[in-house]
């Protein structure tokens, strides 16, 4: 007779997730999005960085004459997941569309936007998924929170480089 096999439960990844909205009750919206993380399967956060105002930031490839809406509220939040990253961004969208995302046009207003940033040390390129996340180095938004919560992840050259982008600490730790 032999020995029943369990299935293994894989070990925990430390990711991060940037989290922004910038219509309704955005930071209602954010720490709501906060609090969702933890009810995720094999899914727990960590740390929260505090909410940041920031202002709509436009890329090149943005549809013309379309604004990008009011300022945003921002903030970067630290999970420990064994769910895998592919898993881990349908939930994140899922999150997305309960909350009532729409994406009529690139980079338009939204009342909730979860983007994966890291994932562990891991690297990927698919249609669907890039990690590191491709812009993260461009964006305020995104350095100074995870610069609050995973300070040795950011260098001081990269939040010099956006130094120029408006951001403003709105709560201390959401």
């Amino acid at each position: 007779m032999g020995t029943a096999l369990r299935p293994e439960r894989p070990e925990p990844v430390t990711a991060y997730v940037a989290l922004g909205a910038n219509l309704g009750d955005a930071a209602a919206a954010v720490r709501a999005a906060m609090n969702a993380l933890s009810d995720l399967p094999l899914t727990r956060v960590t740390r929260r960085s505090s909410l940041y105002r920031t202002a709509p930031l436009a890329d090149a490839g943005d549809t013309p004459g379309l604004a990008a809406g009011g300022d945003y509220i921002n903030a970067v939040v630290e999970v420990q997941t064994a769910l895998s990253a592919p898993e881990l961004l349908r939930q994140l969208q899922a999150l997305e569309q309960a909350a009532g995302r729409e994406r009529p046009y690139r980079n338009a207003p939204r009342t909730l936007d979860l983007d994966l940033l890291l994932y562990g040390s891991g690297r990927m390129t698919s249609a669907q998924l890039v990690l590191p996340h491709p812009r993260m180095d461009q964006r305020a938004f995104v350095l100074v929170p995870l610069a609050e919560i995973a300070p040795a992840l950011v260098l001081q050259a990269q939040l010099d480089a956006v130094a120029h982008q408006r951001i403003e600490r709105l709560s201390k730790l959401a």
